[in-house]
């Protein structure tokens, strides 16, 4: 392969994004309550005697200090953040069925909340009322080797339970970015995809089971063990990406895989992100399927560098492929890795270098993971996209978002789960606009984004989720007739709209 370098190092270029003079924005601390126009009633002192009768004192929250921390997710606290009116800390899917009952005897709304690492404002409580955190269910349960799977609370944080399976030599090949915070249960709600699902696919492939609270505040065992159910409707399904809004997880029943016992990775610089997104479609026709396939162009790989304090050698690049290949054969690792890397250097790239030992991959992915945050701190107006498309028109929208750009006066870094199609196009407000033309030129784009996404068969969202975030573009985008559809699937499971309502849609 022509210039294969086997040592990263190098110095990252100092970084080039305007930035904003001051980050009071994100400084700020909101306390916005619900709306006096709310149809649900208020949560009053016989309701909060009862919830504490229900969980214990102690897990019960009405200071408005404490309950700040669980008004926002990881949108802009300052656009959508809502004070609940109540949070309850259940233990036992028992104990969350007995709230669901007092609120919809009540007329209460529920917000269901899992870490808050979410990106869609689904964990808002936008009406007040009781929000149920499941941060004190998340236990394991039960590890069951030989049929390979797991039963797991919906407050576990995935991070550590995909390391509690390793140990025994199994592999949950969910891996959203903030594996780091985030809960089961998010990713459930959410069908959270990540920087393995080009090869694994996210996390409803591994969904064999679930117990849930229904909105009314029955429990109800979907699914199990049994690797085939065609016993009805596949109603576990129906809730994996639903947002919170058909039912609560309190427990999980998951698919396990055989541990892979080799990786490698491969960081490939491009002089363009165009040259970086065409190398995506030959690699995935190359008959070699990645573990990884993440895209950072190099506005984004030098945010997060200096969020980090790290060096990667990209030097002059305009863009970078991330690819990570794995397997239990250490040399058929090693020959798919030579080929990828030759596909790369034939598609244009600059240099590929090939990341052996576990601190540099390490490194490398941690660069990516920490892109959002980097850009949250450097560039806190924005907004953080989740476009999807077919991988092979990944190449037709990366031009168009440069056009968007232009158009509006603001940046567009792009970095994502190239592989799947999915990219997080990220609007950057230009610090010497108003914020009063920010917003005009932000929905202008967003429309305009959107519009382009689904004139290439793709959807607003791949993996983040509709939430609060994207439901007014949503309705305009959708099959009106699939809108219905899912309107009466949420009145005939939640005929008061008490769960997490305003979400997804009105």
């Amino acid at each position: 392969m022509p210039e294969l370098i086997r040592q990263l190092g190098g110095k990252s270029s100092d970084l080039d994004i305007p930035q904003e003079k001051t980050s009071s924005q994100t400084e700020k601390k909101i306390f916005r309550t619900r709306t006096s126009a709310s149809p649900y009633a208020r949560v009053n002192k016989a309701h909060v005697k009862e919830l504490k009768t229900i969980v214990g004192q102690g897990n019960v929250i009405v200071d408005e200090e404490r309950l700040e921390s669980y008004s926002h997710d990881e949108t802009d606290a300052s656009e959508y953040a809502v004070i609940p009116e109540v949070v309850v800390l259940p233990s036992t899917t028992e104990e969350v069925s007995k709230i669901m009952k007092l609120a919809n005897r009540e007329n209460i709304p529920v917000t269901p909340r899992g870490a808050g690492s979410g990106l869609s404002g689904g964990a808002i409580p936008c009406f007040g009322g009781i929000l149920i955190s499941v941060e004190k269910m998340n236990s394991l349960i039960e590890l069951d080797v030989d049929n390979m799977v797991a039963e797991v609370e919906a407050g576990m944080i995935t991070n550590e339970f995909a390391q509690e399976v390793q140990e025994r030599g199994l592999f949950f090949a969910g891996y959203p970015m903030s594996l780091e915070t985030c809960f089961i249960g998010g990713n459930i709600a959410e069908n959270a995809g990540g920087g393995k699902a080009v090869k694994y696919g996210v996390t409803g492939r591994y969904i064999m089971g679930l117990e849930m609270v229904t909105p009314t505040g029955d429990i109800v065992r979907l699914g199990g063990k049994a690797p085939k159910d065609v016993s009805g409707y596949d109603l576990k399904q129906l809730i994996v990406g639903s947002e919170g809004t058909l039912g609560i997880v309190t427990k999980a029943t998951i698919r396990l895989i055989g541990l892979p016992t080799v990786s490698a990775d491969l960081l490939v610089l491009f002089d363009t992100p165009r040259q970086a997104i065409d190398a995506v479609p030959v690699i995935i026709k190359s008959g070699i399927v990645p573990t990884g396939l993440e895209f950072m162009d190099r506005l984004s790989a030098q945010t997060s560098c200096r969020y980090l304090n790290e060096s990667l050698p990209y030097g002059e690049a305009g863009a970078m492929l991330l690819i990570e290949l794995d397997g239990n054969n250490s040399k058929q690792v090693e020959a798919d890795l030579l080929t990828v890397g030759e596909l790369c250097m034939q598609s244009s790239a600059t240099q590929v270098f090939v990341a052996e030992d576990s601190n540099t991959k390490e490194r490398i992915w941690n660069v990516r993971r920490n892109v959002a945050e980097a850009f949250k701190v450097f560039s806190p107006v924005q907004s953080l996209e989740d476009i999807v498309v077919p991988t092979s028109r990944i190449p037709e929208l990366i031009p168009e978002l440069e056009r968007v750009s232009q158009k509006y006066g603001m940046l567009i870094p792009c970095y994502g789960h190239a592989g799947d199609g999915n990219l997080h196009a990220t609007l950057v407000k230009d610090p010497e606009m108003s914020m009063e033309t920010w917003k005009v030129n932000e929905d202008a784009a967003l429309k305009e984004i959107y519009r382009i996404t689904m004139g290439f068969g793709g959807k607003i969202s791949g993996e983040h989720g509709i939430g609060l975030k994207r439901k007014s573009y949503l309705k305009d985008l959708i099959d009106p007739v699939e809108l219905d559809l899912m309107r009466g699937i949420k009145k005939a499971w939640d005929p008061k709209n008490i769960l997490n309502p305003g979400k997804i849609f009105d």
